[in-house]
């Protein structure tokens, strides 16, 4: 018993890791974009790829937030980025992109130098031609509730948001 509660605080350690980026590269003309709104004023954009890095697979990528966000939601991203995930073809190969590096927000974001990580996965020639997607899951930013009543901001995913050009659900 001893045993197994050991394996399980070490998997959720494991699974809680920010991992520390390892190179920086220019994205490409074209990157997966994703985003959202929050439902207090602002969003978040991330624009990602994914790449050979000494023939294992690399995770490249940026971030923005609006520069009139609401302070329920100011510096408070790394709760959309925790649970994002960035997906090649139909593989799902890294959730937590706490390792983006933060931009300013802009209509385009290829050709931005962009943070790095490596996973073990060896890269496969194929996998340059798979579609790549960023899943962003609806999450709870701030949260106040008394005996009378409560406010909630959530954060929306719908595309990227961070650009005061980009369109908004209430557009």
């Amino acid at each position: 018993m001893r045993r197994l509660s050991l394996l399980l605080c070490l998997a959720v350690v494991a699974g809680c890791t920010v991992r520390t980026p390892v190179a920086s590269m220019r994205l490409g003309p074209d990157p997966a974009v994703a985003g959202g709104t929050f439902t207090s004023p602002g969003g978040v954009s991330v624009a990602a790829e994914v790449k050979e890095i000494g023939g294992k697979t690399g995770i490249c990528g940026v971030w923005a937030e609006s520069e009139n966000q609401s302070v329920l939601t100011k510096n408070r991203a790394q709760r959309v980025l925790d649970p994002a995930a960035v997906i090649l073809g139909n593989e799902a190969l890294l959730t937590g992109l706490q390792f983006l590096r933060k931009v300013p927000p802009a209509r385009d974001y290829g050709g931005m130098e962009a943070d790095c990580v490596v996973i073990e996965r060896p890269w496969r020639a194929a996998d340059a031609g798979k579609r790549v997607r960023i899943n962003m899951p609806p999450v709870i930013i701030y949260q106040d509730i008394d005996l009378s009543g409560g406010i909630t901001v959530r954060f929306r995913p719908g595309g990227p948001s961070a650009h005061p050009d980009d369109p908004k659900p209430w557009d």
